[in-house]
């Protein structure tokens, strides 16, 4: 029987799930893990995703570790994808083309996101944003995990951004962020590195999508070392906020994302 937040909206009750008694949300939700050598953090990662949703893939990048085997460990459920190519970038785009979910979550497996802000996220999407942007410099948000140098290119990369492409972000290089899975029929995605946050942002702004900024908080990673260079990939995030802005709003042809690409194989 279908509770009384649901009932509220009779053509979709049928394919909603209840969050709270006050709250339903469209489902389903399918949350993307690039995950590399990952295998201490994902029980710290797991362990903080909300148990209404749909599903998990995990795009695994050719780890030496467990991390496959705790995966399947923590959620039998779990969809692993094996990453053919090599990138964050690249592994989202695997992800990205394996959901089956109306709404897609990006979330890092270093532990350094809070997976109960998920439902913050998918409110504002279904309060009628495309794009939930999670930003660590909005009002409520934070971050344990950032350098004096990384806090100013971000703050020098993000206000370039906002001047050439006339967004509004109040962060720019963060990977914490949700939508709805129609906005990859919208943009074409096509980097393979840590650049991929910002390609994203610049152009769900070119295709006109709503975007909303969410608040969150990013803690420090729990084990391991980040493959991020403040300057190696600062770099490469110029060198794309550049050639977007050489290419005209609707030049590009809009596709499905990672479709029919070959980038990776479900396991």
């Amino acid at each position: 029987m279908a509770d009384e937040s649901t009932a509220r909206i009779p053509a979709l009750s049928a394919h909603y799930r209840a969050v709270s008694p006050n709250f339903a949300i469209a489902p389903p939700v399918s949350v993307v893990i690039p995950a590399m050598n990952e295998a201490e953090n994902l029980p710290y990662v797991f362990r903080t995703l909300p148990d209404w949703i749909h599903e998990v893939v995990l795009v695994d990048g050719n780890s030496t570790d467990d991390t496959v085997r705790v995966a399947r460990e923590l959620r039998p459920d779990v969809k692993v994808v094996k990453q053919v190519g090599k990138g964050k970038g690249d592994a989202l785009i695997s992800g990205f083309a394996a959901c089956t979910g109306d709404i897609i979550v990006m979330v890092d497996a270093d532990g350094s996101a809070d997976g109960e802000e998920i439902v913050s996220y998918v409110s504002a999407l279904v309060g009628g944003a495309d794009f939930a942007k999670g930003s660590r410099f909005a009002n409520g948000g934070g971050t344990d995990d950032m350098t004096p140098v990384r806090r100013l290119g971000n703050r020098a990369l993000c206000g370039i951004v906002n001047r050439k492409f006339g967004a509004r972000y109040t962060d720019l290089c963060y990977g914490y962020n949700a939508f709805w899975k129609h906005c990859l029929d919208k943009i074409v995605l096509d980097c393979s590195g840590f650049e991929i946050e910002t390609l994203i942002n610049i152009r769900i702004v070119k295709a006109g999508l709503r975007v909303q900024e969410v608040p969150s908080h990013e803690y420090n990673r729990i084990h391991g070392v980040s493959n991020l260079s403040a300057v190696r990939d600062g770099i490469r995030v110029l060198k794309v906020i550049l050639k977007e802005k050489a290419v005209p709003r609707g030049h590009r042809r809009p596709q499905a994302v990672g479709l029919n690409t070959g980038r990776g194989e479900a396991m």
